[in-house]
């Protein structure tokens, strides 16, 4: 079994080619396109056998002091959007965090290789352009499985394209961004790798990733406190915090 990210956006997939389809009759209507998504899910399981589990797994051998500074820097990009993310939704005083930590992480913390403002207090308040459009009431959209960018609804993948436009990133096809992204999803594809025996007791590893990917989106939207209706009428169990907690970065 596997799960894996690639270096657009982080993500999780697992093992798609032994799942197969289940019968029409259990078909899940925020997966209109499953077959289309089976066949994507069997070839992103194919490119993380050849590209991105070896490139991780090289990776992984930098020492761990080198790798935590790559990512605490990466992360720190982040902020900004953070900071515009939190405002749009008028959470202001989370959007105070995110600039006094993007201050004092670019400036004392060495451009953010340390993260000086945890220790202060100033945890992370990460909130992303796909949330802010959520608690505005834009709908998700189909469950999409994308080439070599795993899982998704339209609502999420379009808010990162907007997050990728803010200062200091300006745009996501710049070095910076890449570098990003990448540092991001190789430290993921390293930590899922310990989660994968949740994934190896399922029955059907896709909708396990599907009902994974929605319980963690639900829970980014609404803080971690989705509403009582929500809870009963999506049909989520709880999947294990150890597992879909890894989508959050």
């Amino acid at each position: 079994m596997k799960a894996y990210l690639l270096p657009a956006v982080i993500l999780v997939l697992g093992l798609g080619g032994c799942a197969t389809a289940p019968d029409d009759s259990y078909a899940d209507p925020r997966d209109p396109f499953e077959e289309v998504n089976r066949d994507v899910w069997d070839f992103n399981e194919s490119l993380d056998d050849y590209v991105l589990w070896p490139v991780a797994r090289t990776y992984g051998k930098i020492p761990q002091p080198m790798r935590t500074g790559l990512l605490n820097a990466a992360e720190n990009l982040g902020e900004p959007s953070h900071l515009v993310n939190n405002t749009l939704q008028g959470k202001f005083k989370d959007a105070g965090v995110s600039f006094w930590r993007f201050l004092i992480n670019s400036t004392v913390g060495v451009l953010g290789v340390f993260d000086v403002a945890t220790p202060m207090g100033l945890t992370a308040r990460e909130e992303g352009f796909g949330e802010t459009l959520a608690t505005w009431g834009v709908g998700n959209g189909p469950y999409l499985m994308l080439p070599a960018l795993g899982p998704t609804v339209p609502v999420d993948r379009g808010g990162d394209v907007v997050d990728g436009l803010y200062f200091p990133l300006d745009d996501l096809n710049t070095p910076l961004s890449i570098a990003r992204v990448t540092i991001k999803a190789l430290e993921m594809r390293l930590r899922l790798q310990e989660q994968e025996a949740l994934m190896e007791n399922s029955l059907d590893p896709y909708s396990f990733v599907r009902e994974a990917y929605f319980q963690n989106w639900r829970d980014k939207v609404y803080d971690g406190n989705p509403p009582d209706d929500i809870n009963e009428n999506d049909g989520l169990e709880d999947l294990g915090e150890d597992f879909y907690d890894q989508f959050d970065d």
